[in-house]
């Protein structure tokens, strides 16, 4: 509220460009309320719930499974724990897919950047949120496997609680790499269908390539994420690689996520939204 020189009083509220500082003081959203809003997003949305909920169902199945089939001596902590790595993992790059992809089939692309319009910045924010969601699925199968530790020795000669650091790094980074995979792919190629499709068809058709062709053999070993992520989950010593295998997981995570990501990074903040 002002006064005039005539007496006068101006009862108008006074905006942003009033306020000293203007726009400028009201300031930008940071990157860790972006990415909060990345996960409300990926929660909210019917296909990221329900394929949240199937990620925690598959690993309660896969130790629940292993209590029924399993010999007393693999019914286990370590065991329970760095098999329902794998098909989780399989379900990750989906979820990065969803992370990106339904923001252009669904249009809310025009008003997250119309918000935000330093573009790379939403990019961080879901590579952010990608990777909370890898860990929590890592910490579901971490609560499943307890159980099922649990149960087996209460029902039989197993619930052995044996393991070490290495291999929660180990669930670490396996998931942290397929969720990853699924954002590059997904904003590289920005369409649901052929992102999943490709995603999940490459690497395998690579991983058979270098099975069935000789030649092929000695790629495969540094460019088949099958074979470079392996020991970061499968018993009996996950999450423990020598400094060979760190180095040609390095490369085939070079290949199959940083490229991609940084093509699809520059597509995203070159492309006309409309």
């Amino acid at each position: 509220m002002t006064t005039d020189t005539t007496g006068r009083t101006d009862t108008r509220s006074a905006g942003p460009a009033d306020r000293p500082g203007g726009y400028d003081s009201v300031g930008r959203p940071t990157l860790l309320r972006l990415t909060l809003v990345e996960l409300r997003k990926l929660a909210d949305t019917r296909a990221g719930y329900w394929l949240l909920i199937t990620i925690g169902l598959i690993a309660a199945i896969i130790v629940a499974v292993l209590l029924f089939t399993a010999p007393d001596p693999d019914q286990r902590f370590e065991y329970f724990f760095a098999l329902s790595q794998i098909p989780v993992g399989v379900l990750l790059p989906i979820l990065g897919i969803l992370l990106v992809t339904t923001e252009f089939s669904q249009r809310t692309v025009l008003t997250t950047f119309a918000l935000v319009p330093q573009r790379h910045r939403v990019v961080v924010a879901k590579l952010g949120a990608g990777v909370v969601a890898a860990l929590i699925s890592v910490l579901a199968s971490l609560a499943t496997a307890a159980l099922g530790t649990v149960i087996a020795g209460l029902t039989g000669d197993g619930g052995s609680w044996s393991t070490d650091l290495s291999a929660f790094v180990g669930a670490a980074v396996f998931q942290t790499v397929n969720v990853l995979l699924g954002i590059a792919f997904g904003l590289l190629l920005q369409s649901t269908p052929l992102a999943i499709v490709l995603s999940l068809v490459l690497p395998i058709a690579w991983s058979m390539l270098g099975g069935m062709i000789e030649r092929l053999r000695s790629a495969a070993e540094w460019l088949d994420t099958g074979l470079t992520t392996a020991a970061l989950v499968e018993p009996p010593d996950p999450g423990h690689l020598d400094g060979g295998q760190w180095a040609r997981l390095g490369v085939s995570v070079a290949v199959w996520v940083l490229l991609p990501l940084l093509a699809g990074l520059v597509r995203t903040v070159r492309r006309e939204v409309s």
